[in-house]
């Protein structure tokens, strides 16, 4: 067990150096200039922003709605005659790019407490706690991929969004 241990522990560390090699290279090609946009936004490391570029951004959507259902962060309505009500997300998307926004939705608010974002998500949520809290981090989490995308796409950075100091 620890042989294997050990053995996984290298190939976490190869592939972090490519990684970080990738990243830094002078002669990147476009999916690691978009790792390295992402990486100079504030609350975004360079293993989030890899995870978003590969999973989402390196493929072309038609519109933010394609962007959002890809991911799994759009909305589930169910209607019936006269009953018509939302069932919550619809978890039909990508897996891992769903689980890194929404980590990432609750890191935006922690290191971007003055962009246009987060203060919605405060505006909106005012002084709730418990269930409505979590569901309007999913809201977030699928404003802020249509952010980050139109970032990397048009070069349009979230309003009040803060850079990483050079």
């Amino acid at each position: 067990m620890l042989d294997r241990l050990d053995l996984v522990r290298k190939q976490v560390a190869e592939l972090e150096a490519a990684r970080d090699l990738a990243v830094e290279s002078e002669a990147a090609g476009q999916t690691e200039r978009m790792i390295r946009q992402l990486a100079r936004l504030r609350g975004v490391g360079v293993q989030t922003a890899t995870v978003l570029v590969h999973e989402a951004f390196a493929r072309s959507f038609r519109n933010a709605r394609a962007l959002g259902s890809y991911a799994g962060l759009t909305g589930t309505p169910y209607s019936s005659g006269n009953t018509q009500r939302e069932q919550g997300i619809s978890k039909d998307g990508n897996r891992r790019l769903r689980a890194a926004m929404v980590e990432l939705a609750w890191m935006w608010l922690r290191y971007q407490p003055g962009c246009g974002l987060s203060r919605w998500f405060h505006d909106r949520l005012g002084g709730s706690r418990g269930r409505l809290r979590k569901v309007m981090a999913i809201a977030l989490a699928r404003k802020l991929l249509v952010a980050l995308w139109r970032y990397l796409k048009d070069g349009i950075v979230p309003q009040g969004a803060e850079l990483k100091p050079v």
